[in-house]
């Protein structure tokens, strides 16, 4: 392929991104500076909680050398792709787009950063998203090529940035949050997840990892803090089953977070256009 070839197949391809962009309402993308800090659990339960309300949602997991999404949803079936149109799995109502479904089970992807990016634009650009209300994209930790091509390509208008509360976190989360702002990404708040453990036996929180972190990350940039997450045994079991917290425990106290958090990014968004 000569250069001209190449730069109408780019051109084409984002004419393809543009076009299932203008179809989705809010584009949100989750951030974290480090990982295993649970941002996937984020992802997953934020998307079931905006279905819960009734909003057409979509998941696009984003972190293509460690992707957690589909297992997740407890979704192993191969892609489908029709007329050259990939068709997302549809899990609980949520549509869900990998790359865990496009290799072999425990295979690592050995993809040099463009490589990761452009799988990224064709989830954009090839998926069959339809119309949406919210698109999430769960994003790898860090500050790599794939979240400046989901800044340049998908255009969130939200940057959650997940943290726990203990220091060494928070100092992976700055970044995520100066990088959110670079890319002018109009909303930013901050999640604190393990928030304490909640004990199943007598419901006492212990604070396994400290806490404030995250709401002292929060005010010192100047963001909103959107809420704290607590340890539960159960959101590891449901997760690890395939099914999200927000669906099967629904009063739980991680469930009610969630809640919180998305009451949270509703009045950000409402207060934007009453604004306008």
């Amino acid at each position: 392929m000569n250069e001209e070839e190449k730069q109408k197949s780019f051109d084409e391809e984002e004419k393809r991104i543009k076009e299932n962009i203008s179809k989705i309402s809010h584009r949100i993308a989750v951030f974290s500076g480090k990982g295993g800090v649970g941002k996937t659990t984020v992802s997953v339960n934020l998307a079931y909680g905006l279905q819960m309300d009734g909003l057409s949602t979509g998941l696009l997991d984003a972190d293509i050398t460690g992707p957690n999404v589909a297992k997740m949803l407890g979704i192993n079936n191969e892609l489908i792709v029709v007329d050259s149109k990939m068709i997302p799995f549809e899990k609980f109502g949520v549509k869900m787009i990998s790359i865990a479904s496009l290799i072999e089970s425990g295979q690592p992807v050995i993809w040099r950063g463009p490589m990761r990016s452009k799988i990224i634009s064709q989830f954009l650009a090839d998926v069959e998203w339809g119309e949406l209300d919210y698109l999430i994209a769960d994003l790898p930790p860090g500050t790599g090529d794939e979240i400046l091509t989901i800044a340049q390509q998908m255009k969130p208008d939200y940057a959650v940035v997940v943290t726990t509360p203990q220091e060494v976190s928070v100092i992976d989360a700055e970044r995520a949050i100066n990088m959110a702002k670079k890319l002018e990404i109009p909303f930013i708040g901050v999640v604190e997840n393990m928030s304490g453990f909640v004990c199943p036996h007598c419901s006492a929180v212990i604070e396994l990892f400290g806490s404030g972190g995250g709401k002292k990350l929060a005010d010192d940039y100047e963001v909103p803090f959107l809420g704290s997450i607590p340890i539960d045994i159960d959101a590891r079991i449901m997760g690890d089953m395939g099914k999200p917290i927000v669906l099967e425990k629904p009063e739980s106290e991680v469930s009610t977070a969630f809640k919180s958090i998305l009451d949270i990014m509703d009045k950000h968004y409402h207060n934007e256009f009453q604004s306008n």
